[in-house]
């Protein structure tokens, strides 16, 4: 799916557009969540995963989204600069078909400009947009309190928890949660 460009003006006074990314983004996609994986341990890859990722398998990911009438990926871009992104999938399936998953990542720097709570606002309204869809889920590691925030500010609760999901670089384990936001 296409997200039709959008402007919008952050907090601190700058203009920041979102759109659907384009094969020229794919090397500034890759830029971008090796940066921001390695902002947080929330995200669910370290930097060096990212060490050698073809750019020609950023440009397929990227073809697969604009092509995909079941998902859209949206990037937020401050100054030309790739700041966030987020993405909405649409299950297919007969038992399914009334959910919806979505995941979001910013950079440290964009952070409480106004940026995840109008990606989420357009990632609501297209679920809202499509028939039969009745929930949107997602899942966030274990101590992100400022992406719970926003979550709940959002409308998500949490739903479940997956024990000992995600193990972290020093070993040590944590809890991934469920959360889920009626429509």
């Amino acid at each position: 799916m296409i997200f039709k460009d959008t402007e919008f003006i952050l907090k601190d006074g700058r203009k920041a557009i979102l759109r659907s990314p384009c094969e020229g983004d794919a090397e500034e996609m890759l830029r971008f969540i090796t940066q921001a994986s390695g902002e947080t341990d929330f995200l669910l890859r370290y930097p060096e995963e990212f060490d050698g990722f073809p750019v020609e398998k950023e440009k397929a990911f990227i073809r697969g989204n604009c092509d995909n009438p079941n998902g859209m990926m949206i990037l937020c871009l401050v100054d030309g600069k790739i700041a966030g992104n987020c993405q909405i999938a649409f299950r297919t399936g007969m038992k399914e078909c009334h959910r919806a998953s979505v995941a979001i990542g910013l950079l440290q720097e964009y952070w409480n400009l106004g940026i995840g709570t109008r990606m989420f606002e357009e990632l609501i309204r297209t679920a809202r947009a499509r028939d039969g869809i009745r929930q949107i889920e997602l899942d966030f590691i274990e101590g992100n309190s400022r992406a719970r925030g926003l979550y709940e500010k959002m409308g998500f609760r949490i739903t479940g928890v997956k024990p000992d999901a995600i193990r972290m670089r020093d070993g040590t384990f944590v809890n991934e949660y469920m959360m889920i936001r009626r429509l």
